[in-house]
């Protein structure tokens, strides 16, 4: 049985990158297994005691963001971002890296949130607009990486639209349109497995779709 947790020395480096990191998890003699991760050696989530590992701040926020303008159904927004691994622009939600500037507040997910939102669609979170964590933190592809996601619902009440933009894209972040669902819409997105275009898209995409046909979006009541 494999023992929980491993101590630095036996994390050995393969590559370092400002962005991503290859380390080999030697989790017994003659025994590898590897990592790919955003973090450094010292903070990598397989070192990490047990009360870290219950305490840890994911890497990453992504957004359930859902208009809901006056007189009109709401509708669930996504975009689409060009994924280098995927070679393609899969249907995907606004999120973001937790920035060290972000950590110095009470509240880092949402302020990646409210960060990440304005960058990638130009809104804003105003007052009356609200904004709860789903669930504080999610493996992605553990068997992979140590890479994790808070999962934030945000609901806002713009009074239109014209403030809908991707110019605030980032470095090598590459957007092409927007993609805004009304219930039936996700629905049909869910069920098909693909999106409009007929490519397939992220878990964390069909995890906000999920969300949102289900209605709990409704229930959210902590406002910024």
């Amino acid at each position: 049985m494999v023992k929980q947790g491993m101590t630095q020395e036996n994390v050995k480096p393969l590559f370092d990158s400002p962005f991503i990191r290859v380390a080999d998890l030697q989790y017994a003699p003659g025994k590898h297994y590897y990592n790919a991760s955003r973090r450094k050696i010292e903070d990598m989530v397989a070192v990490k005691s047990e009360e870290e590992f219950r305490t840890m701040l994911p890497d990453a926020v992504s957004c359930v963001v859902v208009l809901d303008m006056p007189g009109e159904e709401p509708r669930l927004l996504l975009s689409y971002e060009y994924r280098y691994p995927a070679g393609q622009f899969l249907l995907s939600v606004p999120a973001g890296l937790i920035d060290q500037e972000d950590q110095v507040g009470d509240d880092p997910v949402t302020a990646t949130a409210v960060r990440e939102i304005r960058e990638e669609t130009g809104l804003e979170v105003r007052e009356g607009d609200s904004v709860r964590v789903v669930n504080p933190l999610l493996f992605s592809t553990p068997g992979m990486t140590d890479e994790s996601n808070a999962l934030v619902c945000v609901v806002l009440h713009p009074e239109d639209l014209s403030g809908l933009t991707q110019e605030g894209a980032v470095g090598s972040e590459q957007f092409d349109g927007f993609c805004l669902l009304s219930k039936e819409e996700a629905l049909e997105v869910l069920g098909s497995g693909r999106d409009g275009k007929g490519h397939f898209y992220p878990l964390i995409t069909w995890a906000a779709l999920a969300y949102f046909v289900s209605g709990q979006w409704k229930n959210i009541s902590a406002e910024v």
